[in-house]
């Protein structure tokens, strides 16, 4: 019980971040791409300088060192690798494409993470529970249809950042799954334009 009660309250966090994707939306709007770009570069920084701080002096951050992980005590967190992926994929991918991938990171991550940890059913060789992936994949689904009106395109994204986020455990998922899961749904895009389905 201690363990999800931990699990969730990182959840909590991270989920959170959506406000990185709120901010970019509106600073693009109002501004440019290049100036949102520039805002969630400068929040990578300024959050670098903080871990660098936490792992160079030992340095407990208030309120957030007790959501880190023991193997995260001593290396760049999450976090890091998930202002990566946003930037990346907000880069590179239309923005709805990104979106869609970053959202499925966080709330798909977070569905697999809080339910996996209850599932009964452990696959050999994968972190989570079947029942954490099946949640994932609902969830993932879940998203694509509120931020996109592409069927194929939200399928091929959820089952990317499903089997990213199942089966890739050396990789952090915060930056594979928006990479992998924007770069299948801008890619499936591309192919049906180009053969015109």
């Amino acid at each position: 019980m201690e363990d999800l009660m931990f699990e969730l309250k990182r959840k909590i966090v991270h989920i959170g971040t959506i406000v990185f994707l709120i901010a970019y939306y509106f600073i693009e709007l109002y501004f440019s791409k290049r100036t949102a770009l520039f805002t969630l570069i400068l929040a990578l920084v300024a959050l670098s300088l903080l871990e660098f701080i936490q792992i160079k002096f030992s340095v407990k951050i208030p309120l957030f060192y007790r959501l880190y992980r023991k193997n995260e005590r001593y290396v760049f967190s999450g976090s890091i690798y998930l202002l990566i992926g946003m930037i990346i994929s907000l880069a590179v991918f239309d923005f709805n494409i990104a979106a869609t991938a970053i959202l499925m990171m966080v709330f798909g991550d977070s569905a697999s993470a809080i339910i996996g940890r209850m599932g009964k059913h452990r696959i050999p060789g994968i972190k989570v529970s079947l029942e954490g992936i099946i949640a994932e994949f609902i969830v993932d689904l879940a998203v694509g249809f509120i931020f996109l009106n592409n069927i194929p395109v939200i399928l091929f994204m959820a089952i990317a950042a499903t089997l990213v986020e199942s089966l890739l455990a050396p990789i952090d998922d915060n930056l594979a799954v928006p990479l992998v899961a924007g770069f299948a749904g801008q890619t499936l895009m591309y192919l049906m334009k180009i053969f015109g389905a």
